[in-house]
């Protein structure tokens, strides 16, 4: 199991597309979802920061082994997720994988992920 949390950086100028992209994903829930399955990935959030006049989403992710790349989806939310993925996120920044340290999650609860 793999426990992530990465910082991604927004392209300036591209807040209200951002804006638009959370606002899908959440509009399409029930099918974002049913992508997470092939991608094996059990709980997936996005956090977003505005810092020192730069935006960043950060993704918090639980996800098993061996799932499928998003880029590998033929999904059309996923192919939507992208096109806002390569619009929005500064591809000259170098994204930042935070240190996991702790990882909390209850035995039943894991035992039901694997």
């Amino acid at each position: 199991m793999k426990v992530e949390l990465t910082r991604f950086k927004v392209k300036e100028g591209k807040s209200e597309r951002v804006d638009e992209w959370l606002k899908f994903l959440n509009e399409n829930m029930k099918d974002v979802l049913i992508t997470l399955e092939g991608e094996k990935m059990f709980v997936e959030a996005i956090f977003r920061e505005h810092l020192n006049g730069d935006e960043y989403l950060y993704w918090f992710s639980v996800q098993g082994e061996g799932g499928q790349n998003v880029e590998q989806s033929s999904h059309w939310v996923d192919k939507k997720h992208l096109e806002y993925w390569y619009e929005c996120i500064d591809e000259t920044f170098r994204p930042v994988d935070l240190q996991t340290e702790v990882v909390m999650i209850p035995e039943k609860v894991r035992k039901s992920m694997i």
